[in-house]
């Protein structure tokens, strides 16, 4: 490290708080239920991460920060012995300014249905579907944080669509085409 001791751990860690901290949030928020709690793992993760050595993970940061945050929030529920969901009012989709009233309404309603669906799968394909559609992860970098293996990330998040897309096609109203 260059400069004064801490100095540039001290930029690092800066810099992947301001980066991170609202995803790994919102990612720990729906894994626990609770804003508070989740809030609560993340500060965890960062203070983690402060004890790292930022060589080892720079290259793997993000994965690094989501698998940590993972672990401890399965840790905080295994603790409680319990798993609570958000409801769908926590889940919803907040809709750009740009487009059209009308438009905007058929855009939460069809991002409801989508997340009403997606809690109705199994966990596993929740979590794989949301690391890969909400934060962006690789299907390598989703089996690293969740523990699958990389063909079973993309079994998971295939059969998951292809179960959601099922059920949003069995529930269209008589007459509505696809």
């Amino acid at each position: 490290m260059k400069g004064e001791p801490g100095a540039d751990i001290n930029s690092w860690v800066r810099d992947a708080v301001t980066r991170f901290e609202g995803p790994l949030t919102l990612y720990a928020a729906r894994l626990l239920g609770d804003a508070d709690r989740a809030r609560d793992v993340v500060q965890d993760t960062f203070l983690k991460l402060c004890r790292q050595d930022d060589g080892e993970i720079r290259d793997r940061l993000a994965e690094w920060l989501f698998t940590v945050c993972r672990n401890r929030a399965l840790d905080v529920l295994r603790k409680e012995g319990r798993m609570t969901r958000l409801s769908d009012e926590h889940t919803s989709v907040c809709a750009s300014a740009d487009p059209s009233p009308v438009d905007v309404l058929e855009t939460r309603e069809s991002a409801a249905q989508v997340l009403k669906e997606l809690e109705g799968l199994p966990s596993n394909q929740r979590e794989v579907i949301r690391l890969k559609f909400q934060n962006g992860f690789s299907y390598r970098e989703i089996s690293r944080i969740s523990g699958h293996s990389v063909s079973n990330v993309g079994f998971l998040i295939h059969t998951g669509l292809k179960t959601i897309r099922r059920r949003l096609a069995d529930g269209r109203p008589a007459g509505v085409q696809a």
